[in-house]
């Protein structure tokens, strides 16, 4: 059994847009991406999620503790080894209105997670997994319960899949920005719909596949390279080229 874990928030969680309800583990992307690898004959893959609406990359939430995505991550990691790659998909909380976070200091916060998750404490023999850093689709226009929530991240959100793809080349990390392949939900300009999650799940299903299945190191991958990954099979999908 190979193991993949998807470090994330809400997005990840599945959160229905508009609503505090939960989409079903084969609608949302990690359990799209398990089947996709499964269909693909793949099916020794298991994906195992760790996702927490509301949890931001390093920062304290004062009004909803345990929030911090670094507390406790080598402990999750630790917890859910042995692990092929690790998924962090984080960011869109920290540019919650209380805290005035711009794009870099998100992307830094999510490096952070990057060197808490090549340090944790594991067992001896257990395999340092890999990393891909997803950056999230741009943040449009909050609506509903998240209007004065996320007022002004539009703005203070701006160059934020530039900022995690400096930073995961400069830690030599694989990244994925799901902004060439799918948006944010108009319902409430946060979380994503039910095609959107299927659109990404298959899409990443590619870039788990070359990762993963075709064990390419960082520095000779097609990630390092620039070149365009395989298409996932759907029509209605299209993988971006990950990079170091």
């Amino acid at each position: 059994m190979k193991q993949i874990l998807v470090y994330g928030d809400s997005m990840s969680w599945g959160m229905v847009p508009g609503t505090r309800e939960r989409y079903a583990f084969d609608q949302r992307w990690p359990g799209v991406l398990e089947a996709a690898l499964h269909s693909a004959g793949l099916r020794e893959i298991r994906v195992v999620e760790n996702c927490l609406p509301g949890r931001k990359t390093i920062w304290d939430d004062p009004f909803r503790p345990g929030r911090n995505g670094a507390a406790g991550l080598g402990e999750v990691i630790e917890m859910c080894s042995p692990l092929e790659l690790v998924i962090i998909q984080l960011g869109t909380n920290d540019f919650q209105a209380p805290f005035g976070i711009k794009a870099w200091a998100a992307a830094s916060g999510v490096g952070k997670l990057v060197e808490i998750v090549r340090h944790a404490p594991l067992e001896p023999g257990m395999p340092q997994p890999r990393i891909l850093v997803v950056a999230p689709p741009e943040i449009i226009q909050p609506k509903g319960a998240n209007e004065k929530k996320f007022e002004g991240a539009v703005e203070r959100s701006n160059g934020f899949a530039a900022a995690l793809e400096e930073m995961a080349a400069a830690k030599s990390v694989h990244f994925f920005d799901l902004n060439p392949i799918t948006g944010r939900s108009d319902i409430d300009g946060i979380h994503l719909d039910a095609d959107q999650h299927d659109v990404i799940g298959k899409a990443a299903a590619s870039v788990v596949r070359e990762l993963i299945v075709q064990a390419k190191d960082i520095s000779n991958s097609a990630c390092a390279r620039d070149e365009k990954l395989p298409l996932p099979a759907s029509p209605s999908s299209a993988a971006t080229s990950p990079k170091a």
